[in-house]
């Protein structure tokens, strides 16, 4: 039995001493962005004044749910020349301009990122920009992604934590899902180095938002941009996105994985319903009590006090969309002579939560001086005003 609840002299003396009153900072998306417009593309700026360091982003409401080839193609951009400059050219060019790009697609949305010095903005942006509209197809660097991309997907099916993540999209989703959601290997190896390339060159085409953060002035920026970046009078049709929705779950089932492993690492699932914004400080309150640190009950109970689980943790976890829905995850890893035990031991707490008035009382003061001491800050004020947008809010969300 933990003794929580209890503190020795020492504890009483530290939390007893008053701090300081720190302010929460909230961020004000109407007076912390500004908005501008290059071409039919909307832009949104905020000034470094800290620094000469810019950071540049399109950024796409599209991703791998609209169309799988293109997490391919971005990853394939870096590998690519044109008629004027090789890859190793282009790379070289970068570094001495003390800049540098990256392209990543995520299931629904896509960011492409170039930064470096303010002085060498619009040379940078015109070697990106030319390497976008102009690369060129290699065979032999599509070969060797392509070797890359097999050979890591028959490691993941060694890797546990691969694993795990496919059979909790199993359990949430169904068959289809979106961790399956990929092309295939015989796919892979037919894909051709002209549909990737012709992808990269319609990307601008496609509707998306200028994200600036640097020390230009917002007028200046967006004249350059206009110059540089290049629009068309409207937008590409979008690739409609995939939908997926959660299974009703009627009643409890039991996934099993049988892989030769030493330990045991059992997860428990459960879709909550949809998002609702006015559950969030209750979510955090519950996530830092019940299961979301070493304070939690979980951990305390099934690791620190019964020792049956060398990591373990539950909580609800929120939904990135107002149309989607909240899912609770709970784990425990476990030997695998003490697996039965770990997941009665969960199963009880999950029934019947434990009341710690002292636990609780600290949940709520921990998740009131995350509020307090967090800082959002450069452009994640831009990044925080999106995931806000996804939800529906028009207000910081904390």
């Amino acid at each position: 039995e933990t003794n929580a609840g209890k503190q020795s002299d020492f504890v009483k003396a530290i939390t007893s001493t008053p701090l300081p009153d720190i302010a929460p900072v909230w961020v004000d998306y109407n007076k912390d962005i500004q908005k501008a417009k290059t071409g039919i593309a909307d832009v949104m700026y905020v000034p470094n004044k800290d620094n000469s360091i810019f950071r540049l982003n399109y950024y796409f409401e599209q991703g791998n749910f609209n169309n799988r080839m293109l997490p391919i193609a971005l990853q394939y951009l870096q590998f690519l020349g044109t008629d004027k400059l090789s890859s190793e050219e282009i790379t070289k060019q970068f570094y001495n301009l003390a800049a540098s790009f990256s392209a990543n697609a995520g299931n629904e949305e896509t960011t492409v990122t170039i930064s470096g010095l303010q002085e060498n903005f619009s040379k940078a942006v015109t070697l990106f920009e030319d390497l976008l509209r102009n690369c060129k197809p290699d065979a032999a660097a599509l070969e060797a992604l392509k070797d890359r991309m097999l050979k890591s997907r028959a490691n993941n099916k060694t890797n546990k934590g691969a694993i795990a993540a496919a059979i909790q999209n199993y359990a949430i989703y169904g068959q289809n899902n979106p961790y399956n959601y990929v092309l295939t290997n015989e796919e892979i190896k037919s894909l051709k180095a002209e549909d990737l390339v012709a992808l990269l060159h319609s990307l601008p085409n496609y509707k998306h938002e200028v994200l600036y953060y640097g020390p230009a002035p917002l007028a200046k920026m967006s004249a350059d941009i206009t110059k540089l970046h290049t629009l068309p009078n409207t937008w590409k049709e979008t690739p409609k996105a995939i939908q997926f929705k959660p299974v009703k779950q009627g009643a409890s089932q039991v996934l099993f994985n049988d892989y030769d492993a030493v330990q045991s690492e059992i997860y428990w699932v459960r879709d909550l319903g949809q998002y609702d914004a006015k559950n969030t400080a209750k979510i955090g309150i519950y996530n830092s009590y019940f299961g979301g640190g070493m304070g939690s009950v979980v951990f305390q109970t099934i690791r620190e006090s019964k020792a049956l689980a060398y990591s373990t943790y539950a909580f609800v976890q929120t939904p990135s969309k107002k149309e989607d829905d909240y899912t609770f995850v709970g784990y425990v890893g476990s030997q695998a002579d003490k697996m039965n035990e770990a997941i009665s031991s969960m199963n009880e707490l999950l029934k019947d939560l434990p009341k710690t008035e002292q636990n609780f009382v600290n949940a709520i003061k921990s998740q009131k001086k995350d509020i307090e001491t967090q800082r959002i800050t450069k452009d994640g004020i831009i990044f925080n005003y999106l995931n806000a947008r996804k939800k529906g809010l028009s207000e910081d969300m904390r």
